[in-house]
């Protein structure tokens, strides 16, 4: 059955302004209302916003345009064309995986469809720790529930698959809480490929919903299109100079776009807003920029089942728990989930090297892997990490771990252990290169206890990254002020997740949603006078 690819059929038929940048053969100059630097969960929806509102909007993406006949759920040629650093983004040392998207749409196109609010010891903290105002519970409420509405955002009404089954029995058999987790879908075929592009365009993406109907509205696109510097001059910025990229997505042509416009919105994500800042030099006088960088640092635990769990079908993550996320008596929190296991996720995940490797791959079908997600940024010993530029001008996360995460990530394995055996696992171990399989929970949690606390040799990674742009109203402790202005540009606007101060204990698309549609909707007012 032939699925219709909804955005070229679009952008055919209504004539949208979409400009590969790589394919300009000279410079030009671009002037508009409002300019946007990237696609994702935050540029998504404030060009909706802003382009519904009547404003002339362009649209800046670093990465390419990739829609649903581009998703042949080939894992190797999406990683490569769809991921920042072909997925081999990481921090400074080496040590933590980092998995974020680089096309139009952002990490929208390729995350798990996991669709959480903001929970309310979070949005609490943020107001009682970090100065920012509006955003208490009941203030958020309407701009989740819109945006729930929009991206058709619902718990999931299908059976888990086995892979997230397991997590339900294992909290069953100990009385842990659980749920069930709303996934951003619509008429979901439950492939389970969610993070290599949708094929039959279920998954509500920035792709198929917001920038679609901003270029509906007028708006342009301008893809393959690297935003080098932001000109600053008297309090605002002047222009946006952006590099033109090859069909590689890589190579800079030697075309230069310079964009204009009267307002500037910043929408690259946690890494990349601070670097464009950096690289311009942009004012900052308490030296704020890239700070509190937070992560989710996410650690495993690899079981074998009696029973094939065939951990590469089905809906990715269906099941959590956050039964150890809030009471934590002064230990880092921690949520509970699965990641899916295609056979190069599942590789990249188990990350041994070589016959190690090879022999655990071969129980693929049988595996299952419970992943926890650290809640970092709550606590003085867990002040997130710093990004910073790269001898080339790129940016870098400089990311410590400190004896108060090690600790957490200790504990963590040791729910994740007792939780899998309890489910029916045959053995498990704690994803750790110097680790192997325990056939009880008693050796398994020795073993736990007896590995090094190490980087390199402790599994790492996050596809969740905030801060670094923090919000508040105090200029000496935040980037941007609650309604996302630069502190020291009066038309500069930061709106995505790189304004959280802290980790929000979710997985943020939600969160970055309700934010976008709360802080566009708040610019508009004040464009419009």
């Amino acid at each position: 059955m032939a699925i219709p690819d909804l955005f070229k059929d679009r952008a055919k038929s209504e004539n949208w302004q979409i400009t590969d940048a790589g394919k300009l053969d000279k410079n030009i100059t671009v002037e508009a209302d409002v300019i946007i630097i990237g696609t994702g969960a935050g540029g998504g929806v404030s060009a909706e916003v802003l382009s519904q509102a009547g404003l002339k909007v362009v649209m800046i993406e670093e990465g390419g345009l990739y829609t649903s006949d581009d998703f042949n759920m080939d894992e190797l040629e999406a990683y490569g064309t769809l991921y920042q650093e072909g997925a081999a983004r990481a921090t400074k040392d080496g040590a933590i995986s980092i998995f974020q998207g680089r096309a139009v749409g952002g990490t929208t196109v390729v995350n798990w469809t996991s669709s959480f609010r903001t929970p309310d010891p979070t949005l609490n903290h943020w107001q009682q720790h970090h100065g920012v105002k509006g955003f208490s519970p009941s203030e958020m409420a309407p701009y989740f529930e819109q945006m729930e509405k929009r991206l058709s955002v619902a718990k999931w009404a299908m059976p888990p698959n086995a892979n997230n089954d397991i997590l339900k029995q294992g909290c069953q058999a100990h009385d842990w809480s659980w749920a069930v987790i709303p996934r951003n879908v619509s008429g979901c075929w439950d492939l389970g490929y969610c993070g290599v592009g949708c094929p039959t365009n279920a998954k509500q993406s920035m792709l198929v919903t917001t920038v679609p109907e901003a270029l509906k509205n007028g708006a342009q696109l301008f893809y393959r299109c690297s935003a080098e510097r932001l000109i600053f001059s008297e309090h605002k910025v002047e222009a946006v100079e952006c590099l033109a990229l090859g069909s590689d997505g890589k190579t800079p042509t030697g075309v230069k776009i310079n964009f204009k416009a009267p307002h500037i919105v910043l929408s690259g994500g946690a890494i990349n807003n601070p670097g464009l800042l950096l690289r311009s030099d942009a004012p900052d006088p308490h030296d704020r920029i890239g700070k509190r960088t937070m992560i989710h640092p996410v650690n495993a635990s690899l079981a074998k089942m009696d029973e094939t769990t065939n951990p590469f079908y089905g809906a990715p993550q269906s099941i959590y728990s956050d039964h150890f996320q809030w009471e934590t008596q002064g230990d880092m929190g921690f949520k509970l989930e699965v990641p899916p296991m295609q056979p190069v996720m599942g590789a990249q995940i188990i990350g041994f090297h070589g016959f190690k490797l090879v022999d655990t791959m071969e129980d693929l079908p049988q595996l299952q892997s419970t992943i926890a997600l650290m809640r970092d940024g709550f606590h003085e010993d867990s002040v997130g990490g710093t990004v910073e530029l790269d001898h080339g001008g790129k940016p870098v996360l400089d990311y410590p771990v400190t004896d108060y995460m090690w600790n957490g990530l200790r504990k963590a394995h040791h729910k994740m252990a007792e939780l899998q055996f309890a489910a029916g696992a045959k053995s498990v171990m704690p994803l750790h290169h110097d680790a192997n399989f325990s056939t009880n929970l008693k050796d398994c949690k020795q073993e736990i206890d007896a590995l090094p606390a190490e980087l390199h040799r402790h599994r790492l990674l996050t596809a969740h990254l905030m801060g670094g742009c923090s919000m508040g109203e105090d200029e000496k402790e935040s980037v941007v002020n609650s309604q996302g202005r630069f502190h020291n540009a009066d038309n500069l606007h930061i709106i995505d997740g790189s304004v959280f101060p802290t980790s929000i204990g979710a997985n943020p698309q939600l969160s970055i949603y309700a934010l976008a549609l709360k802080q566009a909707s708040a610019l508009v007012k004040t464009i419009k006078g």
